[in-house]
């Protein structure tokens, strides 16, 4: 493939009509069909690049065919590795939602590569950013922006994925990673430095088996659609079918894409899925003030939900500035094909969606199901993937409220299980809710693996955070400590931030402990935290969205108590894969489970509800269980006893009698470094430390 093809002159092309399917750039092996969505244009102009320097604009090609508002055009012997972009002509009516600036170099929409990095210039605003008057942005500027945005790149999408296949694994046997790209892999000593950071070091042998070894069977990364530079995190997208440019090892037009496909072949062959975060909710573009990069300078109205009475103005469902307008036809296409495409072409297994409910929002009320939600539901690609939601948006709260096929992040489990291992009075009867899948959630026809169970995520404490900060410390972000959430129910335990105290050192090792065992012994699908593995921590950062540095990065040089944080917990993966009963695809009857009281009698109303009830047990009977797992084997069997008391004393609990049989063995006990099994007498009680949990087991 030649990676620096480039038309310098009309001589050097011959032109014909071209197709207005698909949208894009789309090279046939001849020629490359170009494709542009825009309802309300008046003109659309093709501009082609130098490749070797990128800023200097060889061409431009009026696009006369315009079918069902499609603006096409086929140019012949072009190749892979073409640089170009799109100059859009029409009304500049910001008060009437237009803002179109052929003076402004636009993104194709549809763009499978795009050169980085995005460095913020001035002539990327469609206003004169001098001039301080209010409503500036009513007035067009007239510099000419192609010289500082990067360039869209026609690629050659063939790849040998040899016998790639989607590993397909069950949701109830999913054990969920998030990460991100750069920081995961970034300090890793073993990989080569030219790949570290990148698609290549995610894809490594090393970083593969150390995912293996963990045990967890699914990555989703954080977003890595190509994004502008204000946010480590990436939640700021231009390019919803481009990989981040960045991501890259190879400085080599459109090198990211394959990759990116190399990158997940290799996680295919390991078996372990790969789940993309994306943000599908608002783009980099921002608000009126913010940079006409793409959609805002093709069809600003078609793509944005606008303010219906003020349509210089834009509808902020997500805090970033603007909301994508899933009403409008086009729009909801241009996310539909761009999620087929990361399927059918990427081979990515599922996608996590970032404030989900702004999508959901229809016209009329939040809440009721968009044509978005529909049309995935009906789509027999997107329908047969793993589906995550994050049910909230800055206005909307709507977790247990998606539909049947959605999974979603859990806020409700990782609120009651902080605040019941801090040590919070009257959490029992919703902590029997979360760890049981939470059925008054999601016994809507779906399961308890549609409930994403976390403690923590990207955005908010690490694990070692969790129970080392009372407070945020945010100050490195630069904003004066205002941003990131001031409810965390985390606990310090006595000093804030890190300590010699070695009493309090050994009751914060524990109570991760608590937090993973707890995290992998309910029904649903758990998720885990880069890191948390083995206590990563962020120095008390709890909105590390700008730290590109190693505040946020996985550090793979560990400390003793760290390493034994890393056995316990590929400890506790492994027994979750041996126990059927812990991860079911179907929520527990009545009566296939007793609570207890630590006085070995059942829970009564009356102690779901009393504040101070913090020990509590949870009797599993596997011999009622009639269930097969996916193979057609039985999973009912033997018993399993789950005890958990976060009240700071160690109590007795009575433990009750199953028939004639004489022993309990204990699996697991997080006040214990390591998981050693061993008996214990089923006649008498069973003593339980302080701040810990037990899993027990008779067959």
């Amino acid at each position: 493939m030649n990676h620096t093809a480039t038309v310098k002159s009309p001589d050097d092309i011959r032109s014909k009509p071209g197709k207005p399917y698909p949208l894009g750039a789309t090279w046939d092996g001849a020629g490359v069909n170009f494709a542009l969505f825009s309802e309300h244009a008046t003109g659309v102009i093709l501009c082609l690049f130098d490749a070797e320097n990128p800023g200097t604009e060889t061409l431009q090609i009026p696009l006369l065919e315009q079918t069902e508002h499609v603006w096409h055009i086929y140019l012949e012997d072009l190749k892979p590795g073409q640089l170009y972009g799109y100059r859009v002509e029409g009304p500049y009516a910001p008060a009437q939602g237009l803002q179109f600036n052929p003076n402004k170099l636009l993104l194709d929409p549809y763009a499978k590569a795009i050169s980085g990095p995005f460095i913020a210039h001035n002539s990327q605003l469609s206003y004169d950013p001098l001039n301080q008057d209010e409503d500036r942005f009513l007035v067009p500027d007239p510099e000419d922006s192609a010289p500082h945005v990067p360039k869209s790149i026609v690629i050659d999408p063939n790849f040998d994925w040899e016998d790639d296949k989607h590993p397909d694994i069950p949701l109830n046997r999913t054990v969920i990673y998030e990460a991100h790209v750069k920081g995961f892999t970034v300090n890793h000593p073993s990989l080569r430095k030219k790949i570290r950071g990148t698609y290549a070091g995610l894809g490594s042998p090393e970083v593969v088996e150390y995912l293996k070894a963990l045990g967890i069977t699914t990555i989703e990364l954080m977003p890595i659609h190509q994004f502008t530079g204000e946010s480590y995190w990436g939640y700021n997208s231009i390019g919803y079918f481009a990989p981040h440019s960045e991501y890259a090892s190879k400085d080599i037009p459109g090198h990211a894409v394959q990759e990116f496909k190399a990158m997940v072949k290799a996680l295919h062959k390991a078996g372990i899925e790969v789940i993309l975060d994306v943000v599908y909710n608002h783009t980099a573009e921002g608000n009126h003030m913010g940079p006409t990069l793409s959609l805002r300078g093709i069809d600003n109205p078609a793509y944005y939900w606008l303010v219906e009475d003020n349509k210089k103005f834009y509808m902020d469902y997500t805090g970033t500035g603007n909301t994508l307008n899933m009403s409008h036809p086009r729009t909801l296409q241009l996310v539909m094909d761009s999620l087929r495409y990361w399927v059918t072409d990427m081979h990515v297994d599922g996608f996590r969606f970032d404030l989900a409910t702004a999508l959901a929002h229809s016209l009329n009320a939040a809440g009721q199901l968009s044509a978005f939600l529909d049309t995935i539901h009906q789509d027999p690609v997107l329908s047969q993937v793993k589906l995550i939601a994050e049910p909230w948006d800055i206005q909307a709260y709507h977790v247990g409220n998606f539909p049947v096929n959605w999974s979603e992040w859990n806020g409700k489990y990782r609120d009651c299980i902080r605040a019941y291992w801090k040590g919070d009075e009257g959490q029992a009867y919703e902590l029997a809710l979360r760890v049981l899948g939470s059925p008054d959630l999601y016994n809507d026809g779906r399961s308890p693996a549609n409930s994403i169970n976390l403690v923590t995520a990207h955005d908010g404490f690490t694990l070692n955070d969790l129970v080392s900060y009372n407070d945020k410390h945010n100050e490195a972000n630069g904003e004066n400590n205002r941003d990131g959430a001031d409810d965390n129910r985390s606990w310090n335990h006595g000093v804030e931030g890190p300590t010699n105290d070695e009493v309090i050192r050994q009751l914060r090792e524990q109570q991760k402990r608590n937090f993973l065992a707890t995290l992998l012994f309910s029904q649903g699908t758990p998720m885990l935290v880069m890191g948390d593995e083995y206590g990563r921590t962020q120095q008390g950062n709890n909105n590390a969205y700008a730290q590109d540095n190693d505040i946020s990065y996985f550090d793979w040089k560990w400390t003793e108590d760290q390493q034994a944080l890393f056995d316990f917990t590929k400890q506790l993966m492994e027994l979750r894969r041996e126990i059927p009963l812990l991860r079911r695809r179907k929520f527990y009857a009545e009566d296939e489970i007793v609570w207890f009281r630590v006085d070995g009698k059942p829970m009564k109303e009356k102690n779901w509800h009393d504040g101070i009830t913090r020990c509590l047990g949870l009797l599993i009977d596997g011999t009622r269980v009639d269930e097969q797992d996916e193979d057609g084997n039985p999973i009912g069997a033997g018993y399993y006893l789950l005890l958990l008391n976060s009240f700071w004393e160690p109590l007795r609990f009575k433990i009750p009698k199953i028939g004639q049989r004489h022993q309990w063995q204990v699996l697991v006990d997080t006040s214990k470094g390591q998981i050693e099994p061993f008996g214990v007498s089923a006649r008498k009680p069973v003593d339980i430390q302080g701040r810990s949990l037990m899993l027990l087991k008779m067959d």
